[in-house]
């Protein structure tokens, strides 16, 4: 059975925000094929790998036709009689051509989707389902499922500074009682800001997440307990932030207006530690902006292990940046999403990087998805045990709930749910 590529193609289609994205389908010369849908980024860190544009006007610039061309030209003439099965292969061929430090030449949603499509097509031709293909026989931990049901910042059309209010289904069996007890907080949620706000308060944002027309942290997140609490599962699904700092960080002052405030540093460490002191919240997520590293710092060394501090646009899963994170004892988490980096190799180093130096990591998707499904199994190869998914609603955050629902079957009395306290040790 020849695992040699026979083709690569590539083709523009829409992502969640209507927005062109590309599609990568590679065929194998043993009849296996793999496709992959690229997804983008709304609040994206300075140093993310460059996803090419066409710019000009039409499709207001944001046509991927150049990233298809290096596809389907410059890629595929590379790659095609190459086995699929050398991974590491196909994506260094990749970064040789491309010859940036920032995937600036080919664009990293061209090498991204020839990357994962490659895989994708290995493991169908090895009758494989792909997190099995990626992680090997030990791939079995479900992830703590982390939804942002109150959209904000980049996502949404209101007032509210943080951009992610998330609830996180934890203190379950399994991940199919976790994950419908957070659509039932969903649900509550909808009812109580339809009662509150008026109809209005309940139209979505860009990850499925209600985008009402509030002013205050607090204010939100009093909302997530009161849904939690009146669904009955106090104690059993907590709070966790995407703060995405840059957004509302003002370079000129070199402060940052949140609630209706001007906050220096020291003030805004005060701000969070306040808030995880009310509330419980389990996790906070780029609480400065990227270039405040010794926030992140000073603020890792306050809280210990006693809440998750996830870097995303500090790291952007890069394994360099994670590196000097480490180093600087910066955050305890790493955001993983593929798209950042370009590379399915490159995305694996930063996982095995961070797991190797005692940081969480934590799967995503993108504000701009598609349906595709890869993130859920990408999140059980790694045994990562926590995905940010979005919220329970839009077909391209479902088809990866849905997908976790499948793969939890399959692995049946192997599969394991692990608690966020239990994973992080507080």
């Amino acid at each position: 059975m020849s695992f040699r590529i026979r083709d690569i193609r590539a083709r523009q289609i829409l992502d969640s925000r209507g927005n062109p994205t590309l599609e990568v389908i590679t065929s194998l010369e043993g009849g296996g094929t793999g496709s992959f849908s690229v997804p983008s980024g709304a609040s994206k860190g300075e140093k993310e790998a460059i996803e090419l544009r066409d710019g000009g006007k039409f499709l207001k610039g944001k046509g991927v036709l150049r990233a298809i061309r290096n596809v389907n030209e410059v890629i595929r003439p590379a790659l095609v009689g190459k086995s699929a099965l050398r991974q590491h292969e196909i994506d260094s061929i990749m970064l040789e051509i491309d010859g940036t430090s920032n995937k600036s030449r080919l664009g990293a949603n061209a090498i991204l989707g020839v990357s994962v499509s490659v895989a994708k097509a290995a493991s169908n031709q090895l009758g494989l389902p792909i997190y099995r293909y990626i992680g090997g026989v030990n791939a079995k931990l479900m992830p703590v499922p982390f939804m942002n049901i109150i959209n904000g910042g980049a996502h949404a059309g209101n007032d509210l500074a943080i951009q992610e209010f998330m609830i996180v289904p934890s203190n379950f069996r399994r991940f199919k009682e976790a994950l419908f007890a957070g659509v039932e907080v969903y649900m509550t949620l909808r009812d109580l800001l339809k009662g509150k706000y008026g109809r209005t308060s309940i139209n979505v944002g860009d990850e499925g997440g209600f985008a009402p027309p509030m002013k205050e942290t607090e204010e939100a997140i009093e909302y997530l307990i009161k849904s939690i609490e009146e669904s009955g599962y106090g104690g059993k699904i907590f709070v966790a932030l995407d703060c995405a700092a840059n957004s509302f960080y003002d370079e000129k002052i070199e402060k940052y207006k949140i609630d209706g405030k001007e906050l220096g540093p020291a003030d805004l460490i005060d701000f969070y530690l306040e808030l995880i002191s009310k509330y419980p919240i389990v996790s906070i997520e780029d609480p400065f902006y990227e270039g405040d590293w010794d926030s992140l710092v000073e603020f890792t060394k306050e809280l210990g292990n006693k809440v998750q501090i996830v870097g995303d646009d500090f790291f952007v899963s890069n394994p360099d940046l994670l590196r000097k994170g480490i180093e600087l004892g910066a955050a305890n988490a790493l955001l993983l999403k593929v798209n950042q980096i370009g590379t399915l190799t490159e995305a694996l180093s930063s996982a095995d990087l961070a797991f190797r130096n005692g940081y969480s990591v934590m799967v995503s998707h993108r504000s701009g998805e598609t349906i595709d499904e890869f993130i859920a199994d990408l999140s059980v190869a790694l045994n990562s045990g926590q995905i940010k998914a979005g919220a329970p609603a839009r077909g391209e955050r479902i088809s990866k709930y849905n997908r976790l629902l499948e793969i939890e079957e399959e692995l049946g009395s192997m599969a394991e749910f692990i608690p966020l306290s239990s994973q992080l040790g507080i």
